[in-house]
């Protein structure tokens, strides 16, 4: 969609949307394709490699179609898929699509009140797992009266449906719903880490308002040659619609790879193995592959363009990336309801450290206070998108009043706080819940744990405000310390030091606690309200 300029303000100006009035996610991600060109390139734990044609997938989606809608999935209706990274994962929602059927991705990392919870609210009457997961579902089976069908990948015996089995005895032939751009194809759940899941219920047309989210911060993606490899999850809108979904609109191929757990180094020796030139890393991915030893030298990397986002990056781990990766990591911004829509792209801007990077084309996002008014360059205030935009969520699933205070007039607020500069970049502050107010000074916790990041003794770092009598709040630190370094009263106070000469008096840690690991969500992000609500006990 983009349209390569030597310039920011040219690219951004010339920029227009074309959406049309009928579309399928389905259809353009696999039916449109050179039915030849390898799709999927999937690595099985054992090393073995085994490649898919966009052919392929569009037999093997078809007959799936057909074998979902004999066991009575409908257009409308709500189809779970509680997968990793796959061809059935990707197989499960292009035949979701092509049936007019509303796909949910879910994380196999979810416990049974989290399926439970997800499954009930949106009254799926499908899900499609596997063996490993699929003791979960059966065990809340009976508090799902809506769902009717389970399909279990590698078979699971009585009361379910073998998928491949089922799926073989489908035709190879299926006529796709012809469905609006604007018809609902998808709900993801947000992470709930400020209250109750609420599902983000996303229209066919997400996949092209996505689209220059990608071109952009991949320095106009695609370019000859691309392959395209995230270890975020196929669940997580960052690895299905970030990655996934517009590979293979561009007809690029994806590496797959179903990790039990990120492994830094294999990270590294998968994209070396493979020739990946395009990678999304989630921020904590980053923290983790900075702690390989040698990788500059042990590695022989061809990347040509990476893209994180999730947490605010900072200098510390641009510079490791430009060291040790090779090329600039372009960091992008957005949410479930309203993803990629401020970036980087170091190809015609240059990187300010810290900085979420500038609108992207195709979306108006302003700083705005609690009236809907745009704010003065420098204010801090509430990260706002207007609408109408192809990106943005059709509303909460059954939830109106949680859709009605997501909106200011024309404006959808992130719940994100932030401030502009004069040029345009945008600065992330913080969480509405994570801003810290101490002794009248207002702080985000991202400045100040990219300060402790730089530190040599820390992996990784979360920052909250405690409650003070004093104070309002001070600053508290909660770090995970690099394997083999002591942890005592000592290094406190030079980890304090550390951040008080580099930031300023009221921002160092005036607590510092040294933990094992820190609360996180199913897509790595660090959830601080835990560690507040621990405080505050």
């Amino acid at each position: 969609m983009l349209t390569f300029a030597e310039s920011y303000e040219e690219v951004y100006g010339s920029f227009q949307w074309r959406i049309p009035e009928r579309y399928n996610i389905g259809v353009d991600i696999c039916d449109r394709q050179e039915p030849g060109t390898v799709a999927l390139i999937y690595e099985g734990d054992d090393g073995s490699v085994r490649k898919y044609t966009f052919g392929e997938l569009r037999r093997l989606s078809n007959r799936l179609a057909n074998a979902l809608q004999a066991h009575g999935l409908g257009a409308g209706e709500r189809m779970g898929i509680l997968l990793s990274q796959s061809v059935e994962t990707a197989l499960c929602h292009i035949a979701a699509y092509k049936l007019g059927a509303v796909a949910i991705p879910l994380f196999t990392l979810f416990g049974t009140d989290a399926l439970a919870y997800r499954l009930s609210d949106s009254r799926a009457r499908a899900v499609v797992t596997d063996r490993d997961n699929l003791e979960k579902i059966l065990s809340i089976r009976a508090d799902l009266p809506e769902l009717k069908t389970i399909l279990v990948v590698g078979g699971g015996g009585a009361g379910t449906v073998d998928f491949w089995a089922s799926l073989e005895k489908g035709a190879d032939h299926f006529s796709p719903v012809d469905t609006r751009a604007d018809d609902p194809a998808l709900i993801i759940y947000t992470s709930g880490t400020t209250g109750p899941p609420k599902g983000a219920l996303h229209a066919h047309r997400t996949l092209l308002g996505h689209l220059p989210g990608v071109e952009f911060p991949h320095n106009f993606f695609p370019q000859p040659g691309d392959l395209f490899w995230t270890p975020a999850d196929w669940a997580w809108i960052g690895g299905l619609i970030d990655v996934l979904f517009p590979s293979w609109h561009h007809g690029v191929p994806v590496l797959a790879y179903r990790a039990r757990k990120f492994d830094p180094e294999f990270a590294f020796d998968l994209m070396a193995r493979h020739g990946v030139r395009n990678a999304f890393l989630p921020p904590t991915a980053l923290k983790l592959m900075r702690q390989v030893g040698d990788a500059d030298r042990r590695f022989n990397l061809r990347l040509r363009s990476i893209g994180s986002g999730g947490e605010t990056l900072g200098e510390e781990l641009l510079e490791w990336g430009r060291r040790t990766l090779g090329v600039e990591i372009n960091e992008f911004y957005g949410q479930t309801e309203v993803n990629l829509v401020v970036g980087n792209c170091a190809r015609i801007m240059p990187i300010r450290p810290g900085s979420m990077g500038r609108a992207i084309p195709g979306h108006r996002v302003q700083i705005v206070d609690d009236g809907g008014n745009v704010l003065p360059d420098g204010e801090t205030g509430n990260i706002a998108i207007a609408a109408p935009d192809p990106v943005m969520f059709l509303e909460y699933w059954n939830n109106p009043d949680a859709t009605r205070g997501k909106f200011i007039g024309n404006w959808c607020l992130t719940g994100d706080m932030g401030r502009r500069d004069e040029d345009g970049y945008l600065w992330f502050v913080g969480r509405e819940d994570d801003l810290i107010t101490s002794a009248g000074y207002r702080m985000g916790p991202g400045e100040i744990e990219d300060c402790l990041l730089r530190h040599p003794a820390v992996a990784l770092a979360a920052v909250v405000g405690k409650p003070d009598p004093v104070r309002t709040q001070i600053v508290k630190a909660f770090i995970v310390l690099k394997p083999g370094t002591r942890s005592d009263d000592e290094l406190k106070k030079e980890i304090q030091q550390f951040v008080r000469q580099r930031l300023a008096a009221h921002e160092y840690p005036r607590e510092v606690e040294f933990v094992d690991t820190l609360p996180m969500t199913a897509t790595g992000k660090i959830i601080r309200k835990q560690l507040r609500e621990k405080e505050s006990d």
